[in-house]
């Protein structure tokens, strides 16, 4: 009989383990009862709250305990300071250091602009180019008498050669 099953000597389901149990949620519910049936013991288990009333008992003093545990106390707050101290730095340091990342990036751009700035600069003063764009707009080389100088002086008049201060290029 593959459908009866037997705990210490009792039958589990007792009369209704012959029949098929039409679902398993009561064939659990049979167990569970069989279970608590065969539990030891005529007593259900009980426990009793204890009060227990502390209020009349003094701690005693202990000195040599006390100071064991300022200095223990003081000893803790050295170390975690010192601790901190070192997070604290090894924070900023990194801080730093993302700090000199951004700023070398930004002087690679600074230089690479200013490379683009003078090779523009270097194309838009080409003498070459310069000549054929006033060609395009009809303007020729200047006549004899033709340019004025702002503070006045002829630009075709002789001019006196002065010596100045010679200076040395530096390297």
């Amino acid at each position: 009989m593959a459908t009866m099953t037997t705990v210490a000597g009792m039958d589990v389901m007792g009369t209704r383990s012959r029949s098929r149990v039409a679902s398993v949620s009561e064939r659990n519910r049979s167990l569970f009862e069989v279970q608590r049936r065969n539990r030891r013991g005529p007593t259900p288990e009980v426990f009793f709250t204890k009060h227990i009333d502390n209020s009349r008992i003094v701690k005693a003093d202990d000195p040599e305990r006390r100071r064991e545990m300022r200095t223990f106390a003081m000893v803790m707050g050295v170390l975690f300071m010192l601790v901190m101290v070192y997070v604290w730095q090894h924070f900023a340091a990194i801080e730093v250091g993302y700090h000199v990342e951004a700023q070398k990036s930004q002087v690679e751009q600074f230089r690479e602009q200013n490379r683009q700035l003078r090779l523009s600069e270097a194309q838009l003063s080409d003498p070459g180019r310069i000549d054929k764009i006033a060609k395009q707009l009809g303007l020729d080389s200047p006549q004899p008498g033709q340019v004025v100088r702002p503070d006045g002086s002829d630009a075709n008049a002789p001019v006196l050669a002065q010596a100045g201060s010679a200076s040395l290029p530096s390297y």
